[in-house]
């Protein structure tokens, strides 16, 4: 007999005998669209746009079609289990939430409604350094969650060691740090709604809670005054503290977003810092990830950012099975960029990734049903997965395989 696992489609098709549906797709792919009438012009640009023409990101959705499962027949599918344990964190099923920065600007509850929702799901959150909300309120709504931290380096080595001790002490075990975002791309969406969510004070909470920073902020007012910054107002619950001047921490987190002049020998700086596992997010070649295992990091994560830095890029799906097949079995490899369903997940699992993050999905789920919202997502894709797995003959991760796939055909 079959035994349970995540019962989601169960409760949705037993409320539909009620009249009652989904307030969301339970097709992820479908969120993007849905959120197109439900955000702000600007908050929906934000989230769903990318670099230039948009090339890397539909490229990233088009290496999954290029790549087709084969499912097995009469394999024992009744008691499956697919959790893992990926440096140090406990997955029912293998996938994790992706830094994604200022959510504040997609609903008011921000990240603290997505830490409930991944807790709740038992979903480990990679916090974004942009986050809209200080990384300890953070925490203290995750709870028992599992929680990794992610680091836009800055130019400052005092405000990203102090950033590191913040999140080490706020419980977060895992540090993420991200290479491919030293300064922000062409984005034409954000662009064209003139909409950049760091000149209105959101995004910078963590600097502005930040004792580093301030100490900065006082050691420039001590010198004379700024140059104002030109940016709008921050919202009332994203206000800088009393003490601070808002414009003044503005331009001043211009000038140390994102170092330039990071090297692979800076790593360094990272591991005296931080006694947890390090990961380096956004390797795209074999070279690269070489050099991660080389410079003692625990894991990497295939990554182009969903397409937001490098328009023209390779897929991160294409770029996966020649960075597994060189550094697989020295450091841990995951998955990011494109993800939008079980099967994308099977296909990045069974070409080598130890799990997956999601980024959009859940940020569309966030501001149009904020914690409900990203429960819907996380639940769906779960369900989706396991179903997924099932139908095509896994029972555990360990069964997927290059073999479980093939290179689709010139028609499909």
């Amino acid at each position: 007999m079959d035994q349970p696992l995540e019962t989601y489609q169960d409760e949705i098709y037993l409320a539909g005998l009620g009249g009652v549906t989904p307030d969301l797709p339970t097709d992820l792919n479908e969120l993007e669209r849905a959120a197109a009438g439900r955000l702000t012009p600007g908050a929906y640009a934000y989230i769903a746009g990318s670099a230039g023409s948009g090339d890397t990101a539909r490229e990233n959705r088009e290496a999954f079609r290029r790549w087709r499962i084969v499912p097995r027949m009469l394999t024992d599918v009744s008691s499956p289990s697919y959790a893992s344990t990926v440096l140090g964190a406990d997955l029912a099923v293998p996938f994790l939430l992706a830094p994604v920065g200022v959510l504040g600007v997609a609903h008011p509850g921000g990240e603290v409604a997505v830490a409930r929702a991944a807790a709740a799901c038992g979903v480990p959150i990679v916090l974004s350094t942009a986050s809209s909300t200080a990384m300890e309120e953070v925490a203290e709504a995750s709870g028992d969650g599992q929680r990794w931290f992610q680091l836009y380096w800055p130019q400052d080595r005092a405000v990203a060691a102090s950033f590191l001790a913040r999140a080490k002490a706020a419980g977060f075990t895992a540090l993420v740090i991200t290479l491919d975002t030293r300064m922000l791309a062409w984005r034409p969406r954000d662009l064209d709604q003139a909409f950049q969510p760091f000149l209105r004070g959101v995004g910078i909470q963590n600097y502005l809670t930040d004792p580093a920073f301030q100490e900065s902020l006082a050691a420039l007012a001590s010198a004379g005054p700024a140059a104002p910054a030109s940016a709008g107002p921050a919202s009332a619950d994203l206000a800088a503290p009393a003490s601070a001047d808002l414009a003044a921490a503005i331009l001043q987190f211009t000038r140390i977003f994102g170092d330039r002049t990071l090297t692979w020998d800076d790593l360094s700086f990272a591991r005296d810092h931080w006694d947890g596992p390090i990961v380096v997010k956004g390797i795209l070649s074999v070279a690269d990830a070489e050099r991660a295992a080389g410079a003692g990091m625990d894991g990497i994560i295939v990554s182009n950012h969903g397409g937001r830095q490098v328009d023209g890029a390779i897929a991160a799906l294409d770029a996966l099975p020649a960075i597994v097949a060189a550094v697989g079995s020295r450091i841990t490899v995951l998955f990011d960029s494109g993800i939008r369903g079980g099967s994308d997940m099977l296909k990045a699992l069974a070409l080598g990734a130890r799990a997956v993050l999601i980024g959009r999905p859940y940020a569309f789920g966030l501001g149009m049903g904020g914690e409900d919202g990203v429960r819907h997502v996380l639940r769906a894709l779960r369900n989706d997965f396991e179903l997924t797995m099932r139908l095509s003959g896994y029972a555990s991760l360990g069964e997927l395989c290059p073999q479980s796939l093939v290179r689709a055909g010139p028609s499909s």
